[in-house]
């Protein structure tokens, strides 16, 4: 079992999720994220200020799948969230130690679905 998490573009979402849907990946939690990363921002005028906007506003998405779907979720992800700029957004892979599903206490590769 794996938990992916993954920063994207916020305008990218919808054809993320229609990535996943795709390859049956239903279960995701989307949260709304801001982050610096290689593109380091951008200075805009306010008021007759110049302010540095160094965290620009990201997408986490946070899926939890068996192992035989992990690369399916990763290909979902990269089909529907590259564009081939700077600030596409990366993807991590942690280990799950354990899954347990509060309605059944079902535990483990049952409890993701």
């Amino acid at each position: 079992m794996k938990l992916i998490i993954a920063y994207i573009q916020p305008h990218r979402l919808n054809a993320v999720k229609e990535e996943l849907y795709k390859r049956k990946i239903y279960k995701i939690s989307v949260t709304n994220a801001m982050g610096a990363g290689q593109q380091k921002g951008f200075t805009e005028h306010y008021r007759g200020v110049e302010i540095e906007v160094n965290l620009l506003k990201k997408v986490r998405i946070e899926i939890a799948v068996n192992d035989n779907f992990v690369e399916d979720t990763i290909e979902g992800i990269i089909a529907g969230a590259q564009t081939g700029s700077i600030g596409d957004g990366k993807i991590f892979i942690l280990p799950i130690e354990e899954t347990i599903r509060i309605r059944t206490k079902e535990r483990g590769e049952n409890a993701i679905g």
